[in-house]
Protein backbone atom coordinates (compact mmCIF):
# COMPACT_ATOMS: atom_id res chain seq x y z
CA UNK A 1 0.00 0.00 0.00
CA UNK A 2 1.41 3.44 -1.37
CA UNK A 3 1.73 5.75 1.54
CA UNK A 4 -0.53 9.06 1.14
CA UNK A 5 0.52 10.53 4.61
CA UNK A 6 3.56 12.19 5.58
CA UNK A 7 4.85 13.88 9.13
CA UNK A 8 6.18 17.00 10.02
CA UNK A 9 6.67 19.78 12.06
CA UNK A 10 4.96 23.72 12.48
CA UNK A 11 7.33 25.26 13.77
CA UNK A 12 10.91 25.54 15.19
CA UNK A 13 11.97 23.27 18.13
CA UNK A 14 13.11 25.08 21.24
CA UNK A 15 16.65 25.32 21.75
CA UNK A 16 18.25 22.08 23.44
CA UNK A 17 21.34 21.74 25.18
CA UNK A 18 22.96 18.30 25.58
CA UNK A 19 26.95 18.45 27.48
CA UNK A 20 29.59 15.87 27.24
CA UNK A 21 33.23 16.15 28.43
CA UNK A 22 33.45 19.84 27.78
CA UNK A 23 31.84 20.01 24.66
CA UNK A 24 28.43 21.30 24.45
CA UNK A 25 25.90 20.58 21.93
CA UNK A 26 23.34 22.53 20.52
CA UNK A 27 19.94 21.61 18.86
CA UNK A 28 17.66 23.22 16.70
CA UNK A 29 14.77 21.46 14.40
CA UNK A 30 13.24 23.62 11.72
CA UNK A 31 10.21 23.19 9.22
CA UNK A 32 11.57 23.87 5.71
CA UNK A 33 10.34 23.79 2.57
CA UNK A 34 13.38 23.75 -0.07
CA UNK A 35 16.93 23.38 0.16
CA UNK A 36 17.25 27.02 -0.05
CA UNK A 37 15.37 27.67 3.12
CA UNK A 38 17.63 24.77 5.06
CA UNK A 39 20.55 27.98 4.12
CA UNK A 40 18.80 30.56 6.00
CA UNK A 41 18.51 28.64 8.89
CA UNK A 42 21.74 27.74 9.28
CA UNK A 43 23.32 31.51 8.02
CA UNK A 44 21.06 32.69 10.87
CA UNK A 45 22.78 29.82 13.54
CA UNK A 46 26.35 30.77 12.52
CA UNK A 47 25.75 34.08 13.34
CA UNK A 48 24.08 33.26 16.32
CA UNK A 49 26.79 31.00 17.60
CA UNK A 50 29.94 32.77 15.80
CA UNK A 51 32.56 30.89 17.77
CA UNK A 52 31.45 27.51 17.53
CA UNK A 53 33.21 24.96 15.20
CA UNK A 54 30.91 22.66 14.06
CA UNK A 55 27.17 22.95 12.28
CA UNK A 56 26.25 19.68 11.47
CA UNK A 57 23.34 18.56 10.19
CA UNK A 58 20.94 16.75 8.11
CA UNK A 59 17.48 17.15 6.58
CA UNK A 60 14.39 15.34 4.64
CA UNK A 61 12.25 17.57 1.77
CA UNK A 62 9.43 16.17 0.03
CA UNK A 63 6.09 14.15 0.51
CA UNK A 64 7.75 11.45 -0.70
CA UNK A 65 10.62 11.93 1.66
CA UNK A 66 12.47 11.77 -1.82
CA UNK A 67 15.27 14.15 -0.94
CA UNK A 68 17.80 14.13 2.54
CA UNK A 69 21.35 15.05 3.10
CA UNK A 70 23.77 14.64 6.04
CA UNK A 71 26.28 16.85 6.85
CA UNK A 72 29.60 16.69 9.55
CA UNK A 73 30.91 19.97 9.08
CA UNK A 74 34.38 19.05 9.71
CA UNK A 75 33.67 16.45 12.20
CA UNK A 76 34.99 12.60 11.30
CA UNK A 77 32.90 10.94 8.62
CA UNK A 78 29.33 9.93 9.19
CA UNK A 79 29.70 10.37 13.28
CA UNK A 80 27.18 13.28 12.85
CA UNK A 81 25.12 14.14 9.91
CA UNK A 82 23.98 10.74 9.48
CA UNK A 83 23.25 9.76 13.53
CA UNK A 84 20.94 13.50 13.06
CA UNK A 85 19.66 11.97 10.03
CA UNK A 86 18.54 8.80 12.07
CA UNK A 87 17.03 10.71 14.28
CA UNK A 88 14.78 12.21 11.19
CA UNK A 89 14.36 8.38 10.19
CA UNK A 90 13.03 7.39 13.69
CA UNK A 91 10.89 10.66 13.94
CA UNK A 92 9.41 9.40 10.25
CA UNK A 93 9.54 13.52 9.41
CA UNK A 94 9.98 15.26 6.56
CA UNK A 95 10.72 18.79 5.65
CA UNK A 96 12.65 19.44 8.58
CA UNK A 97 16.33 20.43 9.33
CA UNK A 98 18.15 19.35 12.03
CA UNK A 99 21.28 21.40 13.19
CA UNK A 100 23.42 20.54 16.07
CA UNK A 101 25.91 23.36 16.63
CA UNK A 102 29.13 21.63 18.67
CA UNK A 103 31.58 23.98 21.04
CA UNK A 104 34.38 21.74 21.22
CA UNK A 105 35.25 21.39 24.84
CA UNK A 106 38.41 20.34 24.56
CA UNK A 107 38.76 16.67 25.32
CA UNK A 108 38.49 14.53 22.57
CA UNK A 109 35.17 11.90 22.66
CA UNK A 110 36.29 9.61 20.11
CA UNK A 111 33.57 8.72 16.83
CA UNK A 112 31.53 6.60 19.62
CA UNK A 113 31.07 9.40 21.96
CA UNK A 114 29.98 11.75 19.03
CA UNK A 115 27.37 9.31 17.36
CA UNK A 116 26.03 9.08 20.90
CA UNK A 117 26.18 12.94 21.27
CA UNK A 118 24.95 14.10 17.87
CA UNK A 119 22.38 11.28 17.65
CA UNK A 120 20.57 12.48 21.38
CA UNK A 121 21.08 16.41 20.68
CA UNK A 122 19.02 15.72 17.65
CA UNK A 123 16.36 13.52 20.14
CA UNK A 124 16.14 16.25 22.31
CA UNK A 125 15.33 18.97 19.59
CA UNK A 126 12.78 16.95 17.98
CA UNK A 127 10.92 16.06 20.92
CA UNK A 128 10.09 19.71 21.98
CA UNK A 129 8.52 19.55 18.65
CA UNK A 130 4.67 19.24 17.44
CA UNK A 131 4.59 16.92 15.10
CA UNK A 132 1.52 16.72 12.64
CA UNK A 133 0.44 14.40 10.40
CA UNK A 134 -0.29 15.73 6.57
CA UNK A 135 -2.35 13.61 3.71
CA UNK A 136 -0.75 14.04 0.36
CA UNK A 137 -3.39 15.21 -1.98
CA UNK A 138 -3.42 15.38 -5.74
CA UNK A 139 -5.32 17.75 -7.27
CA UNK A 140 -7.83 17.90 -10.54
CA UNK A 141 -9.91 20.57 -12.76
CA UNK A 142 -13.26 19.76 -13.37
CA UNK A 143 -15.30 21.35 -15.85
CA UNK A 144 -18.90 21.26 -16.08
CA UNK A 145 -22.08 22.95 -17.44
CA UNK A 146 -24.36 24.69 -14.82
CA UNK A 147 -27.16 21.85 -15.17
CA UNK A 148 -24.58 18.98 -13.92
CA UNK A 149 -24.06 21.36 -10.77
CA UNK A 150 -26.27 19.33 -8.43
CA UNK A 151 -24.28 16.14 -9.21
CA UNK A 152 -21.10 17.50 -9.17
CA UNK A 153 -21.38 18.80 -5.52
CA UNK A 154 -23.18 16.29 -4.36
CA UNK A 155 -19.91 14.04 -5.16
CA UNK A 156 -18.09 16.79 -3.57
CA UNK A 157 -20.04 15.99 -0.09
CA UNK A 158 -20.49 12.61 -0.31
CA UNK A 159 -16.64 11.82 -0.71
CA UNK A 160 -15.76 14.97 1.76
CA UNK A 161 -13.46 16.14 -1.16
CA UNK A 162 -11.87 20.01 -0.70
CA UNK A 163 -13.27 22.46 -3.00
CA UNK A 164 -9.62 24.83 -4.06
CA UNK A 165 -11.29 26.85 -6.73
CA UNK A 166 -14.45 27.78 -8.68
CA UNK A 167 -14.93 29.91 -11.32
CA UNK A 168 -18.52 30.49 -12.84
CA UNK A 169 -18.44 31.74 -16.68
CA UNK A 170 -20.15 30.21 -19.21
CA UNK A 171 -19.31 26.68 -17.33
CA UNK A 172 -18.21 26.02 -14.22
CA UNK A 173 -14.21 25.11 -13.20
CA UNK A 174 -13.67 23.52 -10.21
CA UNK A 175 -10.08 23.08 -8.70
CA UNK A 176 -10.23 19.97 -6.66
CA UNK A 177 -8.16 18.38 -3.83
CA UNK A 178 -8.45 14.52 -3.27
CA UNK A 179 -6.65 12.45 -0.63
CA UNK A 180 -4.00 10.35 -2.98
CA UNK A 181 -5.19 6.97 -1.53
CA UNK A 182 -8.91 7.99 -3.09
CA UNK A 183 -7.96 9.41 -6.01
CA UNK A 184 -8.14 6.48 -8.92
CA UNK A 185 -11.96 5.95 -7.46
CA UNK A 186 -12.99 9.74 -6.96
CA UNK A 187 -11.52 10.58 -11.00
CA UNK A 188 -13.51 7.61 -12.44
CA UNK A 189 -16.73 9.16 -10.46
CA UNK A 190 -16.23 11.96 -12.31
CA UNK A 191 -14.81 10.48 -15.72
CA UNK A 192 -18.29 8.42 -15.45
CA UNK A 193 -20.42 11.00 -14.58
CA UNK A 194 -22.23 12.62 -17.58
CA UNK A 195 -21.29 15.65 -19.30
CA UNK A 196 -18.07 16.07 -16.82
CA UNK A 197 -14.61 16.55 -17.44
CA UNK A 198 -11.92 15.71 -15.15
CA UNK A 199 -8.47 16.29 -15.68
CA UNK A 200 -5.40 16.10 -12.94
CA UNK A 201 -3.40 19.30 -12.22
CA UNK A 202 0.43 18.64 -11.38
CA UNK A 203 1.02 20.18 -7.98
Amino acid sequence: MEKDTYKTILKPSKEVLFKEKGSKFFGYAFPVSSEENTKDFLEVLKKKHHTARHFCYAWQLGKNYEHYRANDDGEPSNSAGMPIYGQLQSFDLTNVLVVVVRYFGGTKLGVGGLIQAYKTTAQMALETCKIVERTIDKNFLLKFEYPEMNTVMRIIKDEDIKLLNQKMELDCEYEISIRKKDAERVFELFENTYKVTIKQIEN
